[in-house]
């Protein structure tokens, strides 16, 4: 599709092959688009996230190795725990909102595992924060696209603001003492491979730009994807009870083996479904920096593609009743002869969201740990609204009523 919107001209591309000529043969033809950047910048810099040429490739090849299958692997304790820490707070027949319980699960994960269980990023003040900051960019957004300077009109604007200073203010006092302290986190790591290629003044905004950057974009989606795997499992109670079980056998033994994903098969097919049904992020652009052509259409520097996983993933060319759920689409025969771009919850091409396997993990960790030991079901006559101006949650979180499982002595 190819539409004018307030002065650009967006081109959507449908076609996995148009996919792919965008995020992998071309991928050089095209950058994160300019209105994105003045965005994002105020909170994450440049980062990882909107860094584009040689600066992406410096920082990329400085985190890859924070995000390798082992590097991965060992961290399932830390999931763990983390999914164990939230649980303590549950009663049987409380109902709690999984969207809030989720998010600040994912947010504990990344603060143990990537910054040290840093408690400045865990606080009751922080998570409000980074929610209000979260929040305001629908408003910030339009502003942009209208052209006008981005100045917080509404009390959801000033809040996001205030929400994005103490984020910056606290990363970079995060990462001075990260730097003074010799610790040999994600984050510490991360400090002195920037110091060993960048001048300090650029290497110590690159830290506190990627700090900021994986704190946000690492707990929001993992919550959203867990979020939602939960909301379709508690309205299908017989497969619940099948993705009950297979925890239930999977957590006999070490419950934090590091090989713990690959005994739930089922339980990752649900969440691939789940990720194609509602992805976390909905969409995502790029800028045309060099003339190409999409198809039957001609795209000009500062043309914006518009890739939207939300329309591949449910799209009737592509997939067989693309908006019934059905878990089945993920088993390993049922994938063969599918395109790679037909399913993006992670994007694709070089830009493949480096900490894919380690959401991945880190969800199928936490529902195993929640499934095994609580039960999910709906309330009555309950109406779930999606929100996707910035990644896909619900709008007004995720009520569910808990029940705790009753498991034979010993089990």
């Amino acid at each position: 599709m190819r539409r004018k919107v307030l002065g650009y001209t967006v081109h959507i591309p449908l076609d996995p092959d148009l996919v792919q000529q965008v995020l992998l043969d071309k991928a050089a033809a095209y950058a994160k688009p300019d209105i994105v950047k003045g965005l994002l910048g105020p909170i994450i810099g440049r980062g990882l996230l909107t860094s584009d040429a040689k600066l992406w490739r410096e920082q990329r090849r400085i985190v890859a190795a924070s995000f390798t299958p082992p590097a991965v692997d060992a961290l399932v304790p830390v999931f763990a725990g983390a999914a164990e820490t939230t649980m303590r707070a549950w009663g049987d027949g409380m109902i709690v909102d999984l969207a809030l319980q989720a998010t600040a699960t994912t947010m504990r994960v990344i603060a143990d595992a990537l910054f040290g269980g840093e408690p400045r990023l865990t606080s009751k003040e922080s998570m409000a924060h980074i929610a209000a900051a979260l929040d305001a960019f629908s408003e910030a957004r339009i502003q942009a696209i209208l052209g006008m300077p981005v100045i917080p009109l509404s009390a959801k604007a000033r809040a996001g603001r205030r929400g994005q200073t103490f984020l910056r203010q606290t990363l970079n006092d995060v990462v001075k003492d990260k730097r003074n302290g010799g610790s040999d986190d994600f984050l510490s790591k991360l400090i002195r491979a920037l110091d060993q290629r960048f001048e300090p003044a650029e290497a110590h905004a690159l830290a506190v730009d990627n700090a900021a950057t994986f704190y946000l974009a690492g707990h929001e989606t993992t919550a959203n994807a867990i979020t939602w795997t939960l909301f379709l499992l508690s309205e299908q109670p017989e497969l619940q009870e099948r993705a009950y079980e297979e925890a239930r056998a999977a957590l006999t033994g070490d419950d934090r083996d590091p090989l713990l994903a690959d005994r739930l098969p089922l339980l990752r097919q649900i969440l691939e479904e789940s990720l194609r049904l509602y992805p976390p992020v909905p969409r995502f652009d790029r800028q045309a920096v060099a003339p190409d052509r999409l198809g039957s259409e001609d795209v000009a520097p500062g043309d914006i593609v518009s890739i939207w996983p939300w329309l591949i993933h449910r799209h009737t060319a592509l997939w067989e009743d693309p908006d019934v759920f059905d878990h089945e689409r993920f088993a390993t025969s049922a994938k063969s002869g599918r395109h790679r771009f037909q399913y993006l919850p992670f994007g694709g091409g070089p830009r493949l969201c480096v900490g894919a396997r380690f959401a991945t993990i880190e969800a199928l960790t936490i529902l195993a740990h929640w499934l095994r030991q609580w039960s999910f079901r709906p309330l009555s006559n309950r109406k779930i609204r999606m929100s996707g101006m910035v990644t896909l949650r619900p709008a007004n979180g995720l009520p569910l009523i808990l029940e705790q499982r009753r498991h034979p002595s010993g089990q």
